[in-house]
Formats: C-alpha cells, sequence, structure tokens
C-alpha cells in the first residue's frame, strides 16, 4: 500500500504537550468553548505543576503542562533541553513541550530498542501511574500509560507512548487547575 509506514505502527497522535500560562483558562478555552473533555489531570511531583489531557477525538489528545516557574515564551525555545527520564521536563509558556505518537502497548520495547539500533538516543522505557513520583519501576494496573523519549535531529523532543487502558474523567480528573497568580516567577 502506498504511503504505509514499514518500520513502525504510528496509529497517530496520542497527545500533543503544550505549555501554558494558567491551566484553568486553558480548560475554560478548550473544553468550553471548543467543547474537548477533559480526559485526564496530572498533580506533578515535587511542586513541578500540572499536566491535563484534553480529547481532541479520533482517540487523540491535546494537553496542556502548567509549570509555576516556566519562563515566558521566547522565540525559538521550543523544547526541554533533556529527556524526561534524565531530569529535564521543563519548557516556556507558549511552546511545544513534545509531541507524542501512539503505539501498540505490546510493541513498545520493540520499537525502543529499534530505534536504538538504528543510532537514536532513547530514553528509559517510563511507566507512568499515579503514584508520588509519576512514574513506576514495573508495570502494575495503576500504569496508565507506558512511554519512551527521543529527540529528532533539531532537538524537538518525541515520544512513542501507549495507553495501558482508557483514561476515566470520573476517576482521573481530581485537580483544580492553576492560574497565571500560582506562578512563581
Amino acid at each position: 500500500m502506498a504511503g504505509k509506514n514499514t518500520e513502525f505502527e504510528l496509529r497517530g497522535v496520542n497527545h500533543l504537550a503544550l505549555v501554558c500560562r494558567d491551566m484553568k483558562r486553558t480548560v475554560d478555552f478548550y473544553q468550553g468553548v471548543l467543547g474537548m473533555p477533559l480526559i485526564k489531570t496530572i498533580e506533578l511531583p515535587m511542586g513541578w505543576g500540572q499536566h491535563f489531557f484534553f480529547d481532541c477525538g479520533g482517540g487523540d489528545a491535546l494537553a496542556f503542562f502548567w509549570f509555576p516557574d516556566a519562563p515566558e515564551a521566547v522565540p525559538g525555545v521550543s523544547a526541554p533541553k533533556g529527556l524526561p527520564d534524565r531530569g529535564e521536563l521543563l519548557s516556556a509558556v507558549g511552546s511545544m513541550n513534545h509531541i507524542a505518537f501512539d503505539v501498540p502497548p505490546e510493541r513498545i520495547e520493540e520499537y525502543r530498542d529499534r530505534l536504538a539500533a538504528k543510532g537514536v538516543d532513547v530514553g528509559v522505557l517510563l511507566n507512568h501511574d499515579d503514584s508520588e513520583f509519576g512514574v513506576a519501576r514495573e508495570m502494575h494496573d495503576g500504569v496508565f500509560v507506558r512511554s519512551i523519549y527521543f529527540r529528532d535531529p533539531d532537538g524537538i523532543l518525541l515520544e512513542f507512548a501507549a495507553w495501558t487502558r482508557e483514561p476515566d474523567p470520573a476517576s482521573d480528573v481530581r485537580h483544580e487547575p492553576r492560574t497565571a497568580a500560582d506562578r512563581t516567577v
């Protein structure tokens, strides 16, 4: 079939993660104005901020980070300095933090190995859960996404992400959105 990817079974965009100045205003706009359901909220560990996900159709999500100490938007500041599993997650208000491609959960370890074999610097496999630090060493029932991070040649942060369960807004949306007044910068 013409145009078929023969390297990886990419199924679309898992989520696009951007940075906002005010999570409450962002929720009001994307959910209230555009009608995108809020499907997952995360309070990041150690006061790092928040990460909220909206359903943008077709099984895809649009996500936003709110960082209390995010720098103001600066043209050319487009992504974190390093990979999240190496302690780099922060990026500027209005920037694109990373692009996550949805992949089959049963193939994520294979895909990590394939990227590494191609000479791509790939982070460790992360099991995202609702624990204090947001990741677990081992897979368990509370893991909602498994992922690996890597960069493109221009330094844009990319992720292969695999949902391990359907988000349930009744139990997964439980954090109040922060506002610009809560920022530390």
